[in-house]
């Protein structure tokens, strides 16, 4: 007499291990040495040797074709402004908001401090 029931845990197994042979998904953003350079902004090391990092790292990734994290062209800006180069630092903001346009308000905000801040000195 035929089992059904027998067959469910074969079945269920087999299912497992296929799709545990299945391929990784491709992450969304591809991080490089961004996390590491978030701390060394927060250590107080030299902003320029931030950038060129950063800015090296960015081409791996556009290279790559993939994608920075959201809060990386922020991080760059920053480090712009942080030094005085406005140009590039509203550049990064304004790549930051059409990547990610869930930070507008936030690159908004930023763009608007620095300006302020600017106008004071």
């Amino acid at each position: 007499m035929f089992r059904p029931q027998r067959l469910a845990v074969p079945a269920l197994v087999a299912s497992a291990l296929l799709a545990g042979c299945a391929a990784p998904a491709k992450p969304l953003y591809q991080w490089e040495g961004y996390q590491p350079q978030v701390y060394q902004y927060f250590k107080g090391e030299p902003k320029q040797a931030q950038i060129e990092v950063l800015e090296r790292d960015l081409q791996k990734i556009m290279a790559a074709g993939n994608t920075p994290p959201p809060g990386y062209h922020a991080h760059l800006g920053m480090l712009y402004a942080d030094i005085g180069k406005d140009d590039e630092m509203v550049r990064e903001f304004q790549t930051e908001k059409a990547l990610f346009p869930e930070s507008g308000a936030y690159v908004d905000f930023l763009l608007k401090n620095v300006k302020r801040t600017r106008e004071k000195k």
